[in-house]
């Protein structure tokens, strides 16, 4: 191959990576990351996005470049010449994809694993999840229960979920992480919480008529000052807490500080 194709080749190629990675970067595609499992998850995210955008731009330079430079003329109707194959271009065609995919396989693997690893001083918090609301209780506190999950940054969480009738999915977009949750069985949820805030829960598997309505919050505080729900709560801190919940889940929670956990 003569010099200048090579050139013309690079030069596609870093054109169509410099388009690749604005359309990634520029865009705000994931949400923030506000635990620790969410910053593995998006390690992984991105290392596939730049194997996709270097995969991306050697195919459209070629493809560039053979559409202008191997363009038939108007008044050619010869076919081309035969070509049989070419052995070690399908080896490296092969080999590349594999190493490329098994990369990719070891890394998820290794992200995995991490976040199912059950740390020390974990909390636990039982969910359970029915047509069209989750209720959260705490073991530690007597089992009270909450119809927002309230957790303590940087401290291990472990949430044990189970459904009352149909299959639910528990998700928080800034924890990046979804589970299943299917009646006969109990679920586990690992969570480690990096950053303070109020972030949405909902369910993301259809469950019926009021599918869109099952949605609470995830109320991360210091851990210095986090606190177990409990039946003495200010009623002005719980309905802050609870202002985004369907007015049904509302009126719920509204209530608890003034009658007790109700089921």
């Amino acid at each position: 191959m003569r010099r200048g194709s090579i050139v013309a080749l690079l030069g596609l190629a870093l054109i169509a990576g410099a388009v690749a990675t604005a359309v990634a970067v520029v865009p705000t595609w994931l949400p923030i990351e506000a635990s620790r499992e969410a910053g593995r998850i998006h390690f992984v995210i991105w290392f596939v996005i730049v194997i996709c955008i270097v995969i991306f731009a050697v195919v459209a330079a070629v493809m560039i470049y053979a559409v202008a430079r191997f363009r038939v003329q108007e008044d050619d109707f010869e076919d081309g010449p035969p070509i049989h194959g070419h052995t070690g271009l399908e080896i490296t065609w092969t080999v590349i994809p594999f190493v490329l995919v098994t990369a990719i396989a070891i890394v998820s693997a290794i992200v995995l694993s991490r976040n199912d690893a059950q740390a020390q001083d974990t909390l636990r918090v039982d969910v359970v999840a029915q047509q069209f609301e989750f209720t959260f209780s705490y073991p530690d506190a007597k089992n009270v229960t909450s119809p927002v999950l309230r957790l303590p940054k940087d401290r291990s969480v472990e949430l044990y979920m189970r459904s009352l009738d149909v299959i639910h999915s528990l998700f928080v977009p800034q924890f990046s992480q979804k589970e299943d949750i299917v009646p006969g069985m109990v679920t586990q949820l690992h969570i480690t919480p990096t950053r303070l805030g109020t972030f949405p829960l909902e369910c993301t598997e259809l469950c019926g008529l009021g599918h869109s309505l099952m949605r609470s919050q995830a109320i991360v505080r210091p851990r210095a000052t986090w606190s177990l729900p409990t039946t003495g709560m200010l009623f002005s801190d719980w309905q802050a807490m609870t202002q985004a919940l369907h007015p049904t889940q509302r009126l719920r929670s509204m209530a608890m500080p003034h009658c007790g956990p109700c089921e």
